[in-house]
């Protein structure tokens, strides 16, 4: 179980930077060299995500590996806004990270288990 959290992790640096990143850091480039460089940045979270899903399978159902990467994703993406970005964090990211808190309960609340 730990590793699948572990690459998930890492796979939601890889996506995060690739869909944000070039926000901050290509602003001055054409669009589709974001974009080439997007995905090549992309095929690097597949690479982490794919394995990430396969062996968590073994352990979650579905609805509970998606509801594990949303926040994941969540969290990657504030640090990423706050750190990276230099945003200010809105108020509204607390609340998201609260309804995700009451999906997490809801899809673990039988604890965990494949279903497949």
């Amino acid at each position: 179980m730990l590793k699948t959290l572990g690459l998930l992790l890492l796979s939601n640096f890889f996506m995060t930077y690739a869909w944000y990143g070039h926000l901050k850091t290509m602003n001055h480039k054409p669009l589709y060299f974001a974009i080439l460089v997007s995905w090549g940045i992309a095929f690097f979270e597949y690479c982490l995500q794919v394995p990430a899903n396969r062996t968590g399978y073994q352990f979650f159902s579905l609805a509970q590996l998606k509801i594990i990467q949303e926040v994941i994703t969540l969290l990657v993406f504030v640090g990423f806004s706050i750190f990276y970005m230099k945003e200010k964090p809105q108020l509204n990211l607390l609340w998201a990270g609260l309804c995700l808190l009451g999906a997490v309960y809801f899809i673990f609340r039988d604890g965990p288990g494949v279903t497949h």
